[in-house]
């Protein structure tokens, strides 16, 4: 029957208040000390940064070849099996040879499924390497699930690495996704100027600690590199002492004994223990701090470094410094990153698109409760409150999980808008074909209610379907769209089924010897 509990008429009323509240909280300061919460608003509202990254994979296979190499070698020593000139040739393929009696051998063992040398057969029906072989010459080549499996990983690893690095910067509400194997999308809304960003993006920071060795020449276990600022090239030994992988923590500070701006950094507990038998050792050698093939630093070790940590100097403004230490503290990109793609949207754009969304929801409002104003009279008034309490709902739970509101996401409210209506009108013109039947008017009422809401849970549950394939589908603004449009499938049916028809259960019930209600 029309009839509310006082429990349930006093929950209405206070969901309706806080969620209100919630709401006006957008455009209003007092409440700022009791709830900080906002809606943030998209690139395309906002303005802001769009770059699309490409991963270069490549180095990521030839480090996967060349560790495989190493593995194959040892795997076949353990099993005393004689491997010769095992090599990657230009083709990314690993190349050995073997004694003819080895070679149904070291086949069964490559094409072994529950081996453990060429994996993935149990998973993909298909090995990590395809394997050919000329008597007893092999050859090994990465396969198609191979391929995969490495450039998935370096992929999530990379966009790991890049959300660390957005994050430090202070961005507001940075949108990273996946695009295909090998890309990834930044949007950076509010951020006019991308260039610090597309500086922190683009470098690798693979970091090493390796000495440079007295000989001049390079040598098969050295390398020629240059300094940063290209005041001198030197021979730097390729063994490396410590990587970047063992940094805990990094920071800019100020040197109070040269008064210069340098970045501080600690390892762990095995990267201290490397670190401080390499300076024991190596009093007084030059100690290359190696940043992307590029010696950023090359201090003489004056005495053993044993606390785990140290300080890199270098002509560092406080700003690079701090750039610094966040690329060390994010850690080293699996691959290189290039820019492919970039575009700035200016806050003018973002402005007008919220004048037209907001006109567009405007218009289409004002043109909803005129028409139920003249076909419902009363219960358009009742109807039209509720469609305003709903649009307070849609922007307060917003406002509460602080969602990202992009221009389809308007289109998403005023798409809300249209539905609410649409479920007021079925409930109005079933109320109509009962009243017909039945002459007491709270049971006609409330078999309006009953009998329409089947009818109405089927439209809302549908389009909350495509809605929660449109977001975990879609991406960027279809997702906006798709959040937009569940959330009011969810505060529509409350409004409908809980204000309108408290409102018109008060009505019905004081006028319900009125000949004409509806």
């Amino acid at each position: 029957m029309l009839k509310f509990s006082k429990i349930n008429i006093l929950v209405t009323l206070v969901l309706s208040i806080l969620v209100i509240f919630f709401s006006i909280s957008n455009i209003t300061k007092f409440d700022d000390n009791f709830f900080k919460k906002k809606i943030n608003l998209g690139l395309d509202l906002q303005g802001g940064s769009y770059l699309l990254l490409k991963i270069d994979n490549e180095p990521v296979v030839i480090k996967e070849l060349q560790n495989k190499a190493v593995s194959l070698k040892n795997f076949f020593k353990e099993n005393n099996i004689q491997i010769f000139n095992i090599n990657i040739n230009e083709n990314k393929e690993i190349i050995f040879s073997t004694n003819e009696k080895n070679i149904e051998m070291v086949e069964s063992f490559l094409n072994d499924k529950d081996g453990s040398i060429n994996i993935y057969f149990d998973q993909f029906k298909s090995f990590q390497y395809e394997v050919e072989n000329e008597k007893e010459n092999f050859k090994l080549k990465l396969s198609k699930y191979g391929l995969i499996k490495i450039k998935t990983s370096s992929l999530d690893q990379a966009i790991e690495i890049v959300r660390r690095r957005v994050d430090e910067v202070g961005t507001n509400e940075p949108n990273i996704l996946k695009r295909g194997n090998d890309r990834i999308l930044v949007e950076l809304p509010g951020l006019d100027d991308p260039m610090r960003i597309k500086n922190l993006l683009g470098k690798t920071a693979n970091l090493t600690f390796r000495f440079i060795t007295k000989s001049n020449d390079e040598t098969f276990g050295s390398e020629q590199l240059e300094f940063e600022d290209g005041s001198e090239i030197a021979n730097v030994s390729k063994r490396i002492i410590v990587s970047g992988e063992n940094l805990v923590d990094a920071q800019p500070r100020m040197d109070n004994q040269t008064n210069e701006t340098v970045v501080t950094f600690d390892f762990d507990r095995v990267g201290a223990k490397r670190f401080g038998r390499a300076t024991t050792k190596g009093v007084g050698k030059r100690l290359a701090i190696v940043l992307d093939g590029k010696v950023i630093s090359a201090p003489v070790i004056q005495e053993a470094i044993v606390a785990g940590s140290g300080q890199i100097s270098g002509d560092f403004t406080f700003q690079t410094a701090t750039d610094l230490a966040l690329l060390l503290r994010s850690g080293a990109l699996p691959a290189p990153l290039e820019i492919i793609e970039e575009r700035t949207v200016g806050p003018g754009l973002g402005e007008d698109s919220i004048k037209s969304g907001l006109l567009a929801l405007l218009i289409g409002f004002v043109l909803v409760i005129a028409f139920m104003l003249f076909k419902y009279k009363v219960f358009g008034i009742i109807a039209n409150t509720t469609l305003i309490l709903n649009l307070f709902f849609l922007i307060g739970i917003l406002t509460i999980f602080e969602a990202t509101l992009t221009l389809p996401g308007i289109a998403g409210i005023i798409l809300t808008v249209g539905m609410a209506v649409d479920a007021n009108v079925l409930i109005f013109e079933r109320i109509k074909e009962e009243i017909r039947n039945e002459k007491n008017k709270i049971i006609a009422f409330d078999t309006g209610y009953v009998k329409s809401r089947s009818a109405i849970l089927d439209a809302n549950i549908t389009t909350l379907i495509a809605a929660l394939i449109l977001f975990f589908l879609g991406s960027g603004p279809i997702k906006g769209f798709a959040v937009t449009l569940g959330t009011g499938i969810f505060t529509t049916l409350f409004t409908v089924y809980f204000i309108a028809r408290l409102l018109t259960s008060l009505y019905v019930i004081k006028n319900k010897n009125k000949e004409s209600l509806i």
